[in-house]
């Protein structure tokens, strides 16, 4: 049992300092990154860093893993009474992993790391797969319009011009504004009128507040 805590207490603490270091690695990727450096921006000495992470190899993979984690964290339901309950989840997803995992971050990951470029590759269409077979299902259930669902997952790809610093600026808005609005859209889109109110807005309003804060720290 003390073993356990003392292991859970360390993955903890690597996951808060990696945390530090995602909002530098998604704008300028790792590769130029040095222990030193890496140190720095987790706010800790060197000889600690080293006590969580032994090379920046270990770190790279450390970030990658806990992609992969999180990518299948998605529960494959398509059951009705469930589906306004998974299409919250996977827009959340959606927003978070459109911020981290950067154009930035895959080159320099299929560059210099090839296996751990292909392992989060194989995430990520394991994923395309199960939000298609979702979107699907909905449409055979009646409770999704019937709309092209590949163009319908494609269409998330905005979500990098919308959530940029200037674009914002330009057109007056706040990230908590424009992950709503394009939240509102989405669901208007995908479940047809009589089906809506079986989406809990209610629910995901404090799940928007939480990646409207993420995203703006990390953006200004």
């Amino acid at each position: 049992m003390n073993n356990k805590i003392v292991t859970d207490k360390h993955n903890e603490t690597r996951s808060k300092l990696m945390a530090k270091l995602l909002p530098y690695v998604r704008k300028n990727g790792f590769q130029l990154l040095t222990m030193d450096e890496i140190s720095r921006i987790m706010g800790i000495s060197r000889a600690t860093l080293y006590k969580y992470y032994s090379t920046k190899e270990d770190i790279v993979e450390f970030i990658v893993d806990s992609f992969v984690q999180y990518i299948h964290e998605i529960v494959d339901e398509t059951s009705g009474e469930k589906m306004g309950d998974r299409f919250q989840q996977i827009f959340e997803q959606t927003v978070l992993l459109m911020q981290y995992i950067t154009d930035v971050f895959l080159k320099d990951l299929e560059v210099h790391y090839p296996e751990k470029f292909d392992q989060l590759g194989e995430a990520l269409k394991t994923r395309e797969q199960q939000i298609l077979d979702f979107y699907n299902a909905g449409i055979k259930q009646g409770i999704f319009n019937k709309i092209n669902v590949k163009i319908t997952i494609k269409q998330d790809e905005i979500l990098r011009d919308i959530l940029d610093a200037k674009y914002l600026m330009e057109n007056n808005l706040t990230v908590y504004n424009a992950i709503s609005d394009y939240y509102t859209i989405k669901k208007i889109l995908l479940f047809i009128p009589d089906k809506l109110h079986t989406v809990d807005d209610k629910a995901m309003t404090p799940k928007i507040e939480y990646m409207a804060a993420k995203i703006t720290k990390n953006l200004f």
